[in-house]
């Protein structure tokens, strides 16, 4: 059985994923995030499984700020399947939980092997120069 969440949360003029949707399974085979590079900013969440009570306050808490992360251009990959071997799992040697913000350049802004809060993440993203242009405009 596969271990991997898709949240379809679809939000028109979104522009994290192609389809629409911000909440994403991360592919196994997926190297790299160039897909997203420019357009958007990944959010990776990865997890022992779905049942992980850390897993769960972090989906929890970015559900709860869609209307934020579609502002933001974000699109959350979601990782609960270790056994998977997925590369970006294994390039990123995540172990356990882990949260990190990728900025639109491709590069990690943010890690924690704790849940990140909703707060956190908008600040950290609206300190950035690109965002904050952006906004001014």
């Amino acid at each position: 059985m596969v271990k991997r969440v898709a949240v379809a949360l679809g939000l028109a003029g979104s522009a994290a994923a192609a389809d629409g949707r911000l909440f994403l399974p991360l592919a196994p085979e997926r190297e790299n995030l160039e897909a997203f590079r420019w357009s958007a900013q990944p959010v990776l969440v990865f997890a022992p499984d779905e049942s992980d009570a850390r897993y769960t306050v972090q989906i929890d808490a970015l559900k709860s700020a869609e209307r934020g992360l579609a502002e933001r251009d974000i699109v959350v990959l979601t990782d609960t399947d270790p056994d998977a071997k997925g590369r970006l799992r294994a390039g990123l040697a995540v172990e356990g939980f882990d949260v990190l913000l990728v900025g639109k350049d491709g590069g990690v802004k943010l890690r924690q092997s704790t849940p990140l809060s909703v707060d956190e993440l908008f600040s950290a993203i609206d300190a950035m120069p690109m965002r904050r242009r952006e906004m001014a405009d």
